[in-house]
Formats: C-alpha cells, structure tokens, sequence
C-alpha cells in the first residue's frame, strides 16, 4: 500500500478532529439531511473542485462531474442527478460550469481517434459544429480554445433548459434559474458568463418548448424573486 494512498485516511481523521474541535455536533447535524440551493454540474478535471473554489460547505451545494461538463440529454447519470436535485432537493439554482485549460475540450479540438471517447467528446465537437464560423474566425489558437470552453457551457445550459421536466417547473415556480460558468484555472477565479438564454430561446424554443406554456423566458430577472422568498 503507498504512502499516498495512507496518507488519505490520515488526512481524514485529521480533518474529523478539526471539524469536531470547532463543533462537537457537526456530524450529527450533517447526517441528518441536505438542503443545498445549488445544483453543480462540472468537469471531472482532479484540479476543479465545486466546493472549494465556491467557498461553501458540505450539504450546501449538490454535485456532478463529468469529462467536459456534459449535459447529454440520453446520459442517464446527467439527468438522474437533476432530477434528483430539482424535484426531491428543490434546488433553486443549476450551474453548468466549465474550466480554461479543459482536456476534454482539447482532445475533441484534435483530428485523433480517442477510442472509447469518441462518442463522449462528440458531445463537444457538436458544439464546434454549431459555433463553427464564429471560432473558426479566432486566429489565436489558444483564444479560440478558451472560446470553445464558453460555448460548450453555454450549449450544456440550453440542454438542460431542454428538458420537459425543468420547462413545467420553471413555469409553475419561477426555477431552477440556469447559469453558465467558467472557472480560469489561470487565475483561480470564476466568471460568471452572464449568457442571454432569452435571446436564444427566442430562436429554439418553437422547437423545444414542450412545458404548454409561451412565457418561458428563463430570464435572469427572475433571481431577484428567489431572493425575496
């Protein structure tokens, strides 16, 4: 057995007794339940973790990572782990959030065969389809990386805001309200993309709106009334 590997359970029983000094209730009141308001949904990269770059604490924010932040919309681990959230941890708030430097997004930029990767990092070189004249316009290749990064947050937003299940709730309660993030593994700081989805579900929603509502703007606005509650 390595050291490492030792190292990991005597980095928790140190973190245990550190938790335990500053409240000796503090696991007794983790076990009893979770209310997170926020649903993260990012990449599986070892150096991006949600709650330290968030700066939360355990039960307060809901999470799940996979290779490039994709929300497919036939991944039933994806769309359990919303589900889940929304309907049963009535989470307010659903953030895809992204990373510069994603190797996700690096091997779906690459003219390579990737194997068994091939049908995940399609999810990913969709997004380049979709966006192609704008990112083939950066000359940058770097730039035009980091832009991809962005898109492919943005795309995995709409996916969700796809879903029937999100539709019929924002309708009825006014959220989950959806953001897209990236986090600059440069700097350490989060950006906050502020997309439109009101401008563009204004183009799609002819073809995905299936909530029977025409009032299904997921405008950001909306966050000023959650706050009120």
């Amino acid at each position: 057995m390595s050291d490492s590997y030792k190292a990991i359970f005597e980095n928790n029983r140190k973190w245990v007794e550190s938790k335990l000094r500053q409240d000796p209730h503090y696991f007794d009141t983790l076990a009893r339940i979770q209310s997170p308001e926020f649903l993260y949904i990012g990449c599986s990269d070892s150096r991006v973790t949600a709650e330290e770059l968030m700066g939360v604490q355990p039960g307060e924010v809901f999470v799940h990572r996979n290779v490039g932040n994709i929300v497919n919309p036939i991944d039933m681990n994806s769309s359990s782990v919303i589900r889940y959230a929304v309907r049963y941890l009535k989470v307010k708030h659903i953030i895809v959030c992204g990373h510069y430097n994603c190797g996700g997004v690096a091997a779906a930029m690459e003219q390579q065969d990737h194997g068994a990767l091939n049908a995940w990092l399609r999810n990913i070189r969709d997004v380049y389809r979709l966006h192609r004249d704008e990112l083939d316009a950066i000359e940058d290749q770097q730039a035009r990386y980091d832009r991809l990064v962005e898109l492919n947050v943005q795309e995995q937003c709409v996916n969700i805001i796809k879903m029937a299940m999100i539709q019929k709730l924002y309708v009825k309660q006014g959220y989950p309200i959806v953001y897209g993030w990236v986090f600059d593994i440069r700097t350490g700081l989060l950006k906050d993309l502020e997309i439109d989805f009101k401008a563009i579900l204004s183009d799609i929603m002819k073809i995905y709106n299936v909530s029977g509502s025409k009032d299904l703007s997921f405008d950001k606005a909306e966050e000023d009334k959650l706050d009120e509650e």
